[in-house]
């Protein structure tokens, strides 16, 4: 049977207790871990393509988004707090419907990592040209090396986005020499970012630009823009979806936490709803100051973020009556507009400073997800070798880095958002679903952590996560089973064959947790 491999909760625990990482890290510094990663590209630049997407809509988008992730959450809490190890949702799944089912979870986790972390690299390189580059230095980096190419929907003449690839490759770098992220730094760049959107919100909500007259109308492109549109408040929050991703790397810290039952569920829930309150309140500021209303194609629809035609019309404008749907540093230009220009410029430093530690933590999470899959012998060993100087997994931190580079280099941001968010709608339903299979199949096991009323919350993430992916620009839905159809050739091809569960290959300490798997030996099916 080829749903038959399902994992033993006490194996995979027996195997992260043998082969497990220190724990040192405390529920604050989880707190700040996961507002560390998800206030990044979301809320610094993709603020521009949401509001083209839904006008002042934009405030209900983020509501609608961070709603769907804190039901996840709780679910994510529950199971994190049961299996307390690496993998994440992989793991999860593993330990509940399978090894095929887990292997296409932890194959959406890559799609999810690398190419937010792409997404995330566009987003630096706006800021980088706009505040350090024109702000600062008087330069001007021409549009053919600022820009994804014209027809995938960049910035108009734009051939390769230079930028956006040195820093992934830069960060590639630092993570093969051994650079490591300490919760100490992490906290202070989170600082540096919250202290820089606090500032933007002192200095915009009580500012004289504010008119209520801004939101009107609030929802110009409706509520559904319509399936495979992308357009309208839910159209919106399906690419500001992306704004959230990362809270889920908390889970993936389980397995260096400290009472991680108690400590994970304050950070996956803690950090979320900070950064929900944080996010519409930066909207309302942003909106309400210089306006967010869409630019309308001939058909009275917003022409799509990220388009030909929007690039077109945004080039029409003098570069202070900019739109702010056509900013790539959105947050720094509201405040250039409304006076503010210093400490606009200082916000594009923030930004600046601290989106590369996103970066590196959604590359690191990309190893650790890498690092379990191989343990398991679903992907060669020689992926995680690990480098005899540098002491890090050189080979596959290089692979991904060649690749977010890659992506980095053509593809807009709006168009990144989107695709990592099929890959992280699919791992949280599955998640949710994982959930519910274990209150069945291990009714008694301790749970310091339960998630509230599970026969709602559990269905209504799996609904959620559907009802997002539907409103997804169809280009960025075929993504997904189109990623899923490459990842089931290679599980076909290798993994299934080279699984160690599926051969009995158990060490001594597993022997008695596995005992009911037999060994699927190449050849006997």
């Amino acid at each position: 049977m080829i749903f038959g491999r399902v994992k033993p909760l006490d194996a995979i625990l027996a195997t992260a207790e043998k082969k497990s990482l220190h724990r040192s890290l405390g529920w604050f510094q989880l707190t700040l871990f996961g507002i560390g990663c998800v206030i990044g590209t979301g809320i610094f630049v993709l603020t521009a393509a949401g509001a083209q997407k839904a006008g002042p809509g934009l405030m209900l988008a983020f509501a609608i988004a961070g709603a769907i992730c804190i039901v996840a959450a709780l679910c994510y809490a529950e199971i994190a707090a049961m299996i307390p190890v690496a993998g994440s949702a992989y793991t999860y799944s593993y330990a509940t419907m399978g090894e095929l089912l887990a292997w296409t979870v932890g194959w959406a986790l890559i799609l999810e990592y690398a190419v937010a972390a792409s997404a995330v690299s566009v987003g630096w390189s706006g800021y980088f040209t706009g505040t350090i580059l024109n702000e600062f230095l008087g330069l001007q980096l021409p549009a053919a090396l600022s820009g994804a190419p014209l027809a995938l929907g960049g910035v108009e003449g734009g051939i390769i986005n230079l930028p956006a690839v040195v820093i992934a490759l830069l960060i590639t770098w630092l993570l093969m020499i051994g650079t490591t992220e300490s919760a100490r730094v992490n906290a202070v760049l989170v600082a540096i970012k919250v202290t820089a959107l606090t500032a933007f919100i002192f200095l915009t909500l009580p500012s004289s630009e504010f008119s209520t007259d801004k939101f009107n109308p609030f929802l110009p492109a409706g509520v559904f823009g319509g399936l495979g549109s992308g357009l309208g408040a839910v159209g919106a929050a399906a690419t500001i979806f992306f704004a959230y991703v990362g809270f889920d790397a908390v889970s993936t810290a389980a397995e260096e936490t400290k009472d991680p039952q108690r400590n994970v569920p304050i950070g996956l829930v803690g950090s979320l709803l900070f950064c929900t309150v944080f996010y519409i309140l930066v909207a309302a500021g942003a909106i309400g100051t210089v306006g967010g209303q869409p630019i309308m194609g001939p058909n009275g629809v917003p022409f799509p973020a990220g388009s030909e035609e929007l690039a077109r019309q945004c080039a029409t404008y003098a570069a202070d009556q900019l739109p702010l749907v056509c900013s790539n540093e959105a947050l720094a230009h509201v405040l250039r507009q409304i006076g503010w220009s210093g400490v606009g410029n200082m916000l594009g430093i923030a930004a600046f400073l601290a989106l590369p530690s996103v970066i590196l933590i959604l590359m690191f999470g990309q190893t650790r997800i890498f690092f379990v899959m191989s343990r398991d012998g679903l992907l060669p060993e020689a992926l995680s070798k690990v480098h005899p100087k540098w002491k890090t997994p050189y080979v596959v931190t290089a692979v991904t880095g060649a690749a977010v580079a890659f992506a980095a280099a053509f593809l807009p941001v709006g168009k990144l958002a989107d695709i990592a968010n099929a890959g992280t709608l699919y791992a949280f339903a599955m998640v949710a679903i994982a959930v519910m299979i274990l209150r069945k199949t291990a009714p008694d096991r301790p749970r310091k952590f339960r998630a509230p009323a599970l026969t709602l919350l559990g269905p209504l993430t799996v609904a959620g996560c559907v009802f997002l992916f539907v409103n997804l620009p169809f280009e960025a839905m075929i993504v997904l089973p189109a990623w899923a159809a490459l990842g089931l050739v290679i599980y076909f091809a290798y993994g299934r064959r080279a699984s160690h569960l599926g051969r009995g290959m158990v060490e001594s300490h597993e022997t008695e947790a596995v005992t009911q798997i037999e060994p699927d030996v190449p050849g006997t099916r």
